[in-house]
């Protein structure tokens, strides 16, 4: 686990960092777009790399996207990401 990927952040702290609100942290969670790190007691906690997803949802929808369409994008970016560090190690 990196340093960007472990849970240190509340929701409400996430929110503030994000642009979103607390009850939308927990809509993009149910809808798949991202999932924070739990407590043993079930608490959210949100990394650094979670915030930047945050805010990348965020733009998506403030460009007129919706939650299915900046799932989407989100995933292609991924794979894209994949696609990029694969051929990094192939030309190597």
């Amino acid at each position: 686990m990196t340093e960007d990927s472990r849970g240190v952040y509340s929701i409400a702290v996430a929110a503030e960092l994000s642009g979103a609100g607390e009850q939308a942290l927990r809509l993009y969670e149910r809808r798949g777009l991202l999932t924070p790190e739990r407590t043993s007691g079930g608490t959210r906690r949100y990394s650094v790399d979670d915030i930047a997803v945050l805010r990348r949802i965020v733009l998506l929808l403030a460009d007129g996207l919706n939650l299915a369409g900046a799932l989407r994008v989100l995933e292609l970016e991924a794979i894209n990401d994949e696609l990029r560090a694969e051929l990094a190690r192939l030309k190597e």
